[in-house]
């Protein structure tokens, strides 16, 4: 892809965001120009293209928000995550690293592999002091040794990290403005994290809490991602507006965000399915509710329904 392709592509991160993510129009300009500064080669060389927290409730969308950019921006084949709740002992820096000279690490193998793309370290607050101190070689020097001897660079990798830090402070202070709930959380941050990790990131993003109608937005993009899904397997799927209502009642969670409803779309429209291939050896058409049950089932009659 030559530059000005490159540009135009870029153009449509944003819009691209803005599509997938729901609740947090605050921080997707400010997200997609970090990733376009770093994709267009405009940062600072001899440190990561951009480095990036993204902090709040869980459920929110901060590791699907980072995702998105990366598979937008450098193709889904070159994402990286590490879930730091696998590093919290003092054998973390090994695992990452390496245990000798001809073991390179998680990281070193994962940096073997994709030279280029997004790295994301989830659940930073959770990782042990000396994954800590590995951060900072990264923020600072812009690159890392592995127990091979062999030192990588990443100047070519985006950095994020997510926290949960200040999740607490969210849901006590509910009722207030985001502007304040924004700055409680930063404190948060700034008192749980190395003040020389936090001042070496690029940029900070607090994502919102979810409330009704947010949820009800995702809830309806879930369906949509689902059926196109099944459908791309066989199974074509309309979902009636009683079983989207449906759906949003069973899977909304005031504190855990998106999560619990992503996983009631998946579990209900797919046991649908499975149900109707038991009894039918074929599962396509209308979905309606059986209240008593709590579950979707297939209605085999015209009725009022959403097109997914």
């Amino acid at each position: 892809m030559d530059q000005a392709d490159s540009i135009a592509h870029l153009r449509g991160l944003e819009s691209h965001l803005r599509a997938r993510i729901r609740g947090q129009d605050h921080i997707l300009p400010r997200l997609a120009a970090a990733f376009c500064r770093g994709a267009l080669n405009l940062t600072v060389p001899d440190r990561p293209l951009a480095s990036l927290l993204l902090v709040g409730p869980t459920g929110t969308g901060k590791s699907e928000a980072f995702a998105c950019a990366t598979e937008y921006v450098f193709g889904s084949e070159h994402l990286l995550i590490f879930d730091l709740s696998e590093y919290q002992d003092i054998s973390a820096v090994n695992k990452l690293l390496g245990e000798d000279r001809r073991d390179p690490g998680l990281l070193g193998r994962a940096l073997e592999r994709f030279p280029v793309g997004g790295l994301l370290f989830d659940e930073i607050e959770k990782a042990h002091p000396l994954v800590m101190d590995l951060f900072l070689q990264i923020l600072w020097r812009g690159c890392i040794t592995v127990a091979t001897g062999r030192t990588f660079a990443f100047g070519r990798h985006i950095v994020g990290f997510t926290s949960n830090l200040g999740a607490a402070d969210a849901i006590r202070m509910e009722h207030s403005r985001f502007a304040s709930i924004e700055q409680a959380t930063l404190r948060r941050v700034e008192q749980h994290l190395r003040p020389e990790l936090v001042g070496r990131l690029d940029e900070k993003f607090v994502f919102a809490r979810l409330g009704p109608d947010v949820q009800r937005e995702i809830c309806d993009l879930e369906v949509r991602r689902e059926t196109e899904r099944l459908r791309g397997l066989g199974y074509d799927l309309e979902v009636s507006r009683e079983a989207l209502e449906f759906l949003m009642r069973e899977g909304f969670h005031p504190q855990l965000g998106a999560r619990p409803l992503r996983k009631t779309v998946e579990r209900q429209l797919q046991d649908a399915v499975m149900r109707e291939l038991f009894t039918r050896g074929s599962a396509s058409g209308s979905l309606g509710v059986e209240q008593k049950s709590r579950r979707l089932f297939f209605v085999h009659q015209s009725r009022d329904f959403v097109s997914a």
